[in-house]
């Protein structure tokens, strides 16, 4: 079976589902993640690198390395979208995008590179962002917009033949990294544990409404490359901070899953599936 996944930057299908695209891999699915933009704009958000001179001035060119190397630890295939980063505007009133950046493009420009990218490789199940793009960076946005648009221009005979056969998408799911059940769950085990948990804030805090997942996955035994997915981003995630808080050990028994809602299928499905794959069978090339 053939999974795509499509991200706004570089780090964020580190952070969002990754284990889920490593087991898939290890069973021996093709997995491909499009990125629609380089993170040119993103802060460097590892205390240790902030500052650092040569990481300032090489950005760009280290955040796509960086990819690289978290593409190696998931042993996924990988593709740019091309688009220029938009930034995370900040301010009151936010200041304007940036001219030219991804958010600012329309879609006659965006959405034929992914459908291009879709009738290429033909996915079964396609993940992306939901309409609020998981938290309201423009690009993540953008990314749903864009996503949701090129799955119908995909399987349009009448849109661009020149892009390659038309390819319906079989099953779309939108991602629910950071769910209230998981936070809730990984906090109790810290506290159980006699642990600071960095979760008790969010939690207290938390008031956006919260999506119901109709996925869940068990994916524990793919933390290590989910992790080393996540060091890779060096510029990105602090080895010491958040993302590694959580003991593994205590994470596989709290909460050793992935989740995922579902947002198109053609096939039934079921309140709550344990794979995304569920009720497909590869169709014929």
């Amino acid at each position: 079976m053939r999974l795509m996944s499509v991200h706004a930057h570089p780090d964020d299908e580190a952070s969002k589902g990754a284990a889920t695209l490593a087991r898939y891999v290890a069973e021996g699915h093709r997995v491909r993640v499009v990125t629609c933009t380089g993170g040119e704009r993103g802060d460097v958000l590892n205390p240790k690198l902030m500052g650092d001179p040569e990481v300032m001035d090489h950005l760009p060119e280290i955040r796509y390395r960086e990819m690289a190397a978290a593409a190696r630890a998931l042993g996924i295939e990988h593709v740019w979208l091309g688009f220029v980063d938009s930034g995370l505007p900040e301010g009151d009133p936010l200041p304007p995008l940036p001219e030219g950046c991804f958010a600012l493009q329309p879609l006659e420009v965006t959405v034929p590179p992914l459908v291009a990218q879709i009738r290429e490789f033909r996915p079964d199940v396609l993940i992306t962002y939901n309409e609020t793009g998981g938290y309201p960076h423009p690009d993540h946005i953008m990314t749903h917009t864009v996503s949701m648009a090129a799955l119908d221009a995909a399987a349009d005979p009448s849109y661009h033949p020149e892009l390659g056969e038309p390819w319906q998408v079989a099953k779309v799911y939108y991602d629910v990294g950071f769910a209230r059940p998981r936070l809730e769950a990984l906090d109790a085990a810290m506290v159980a544990a006699g642990l600071e948990s960095p979760f008790g804030s969010w939690l207290e805090h938390r008031d956006r409404a919260e999506r119901v997942p109709t996925a869940r996955i068990v994916v524990d035994q793919w933390f290590p490359q989910r992790d080393a997915a996540l060091r890779a981003h060096a510029t990105q995630i602090d080895p010491d901070g958040f993302f590694f808080a959580v003991p593994r050990d205590l994470e596989a028994r709290a909460w050793p899953y992935d989740e995922f809602e579902l947002a198109r299928s053609t096939v039934p499905t079921r309140p709550m599936e344990e794979c995304l794959f569920e009720g497909l069978t590869r169709r014929g090339e």
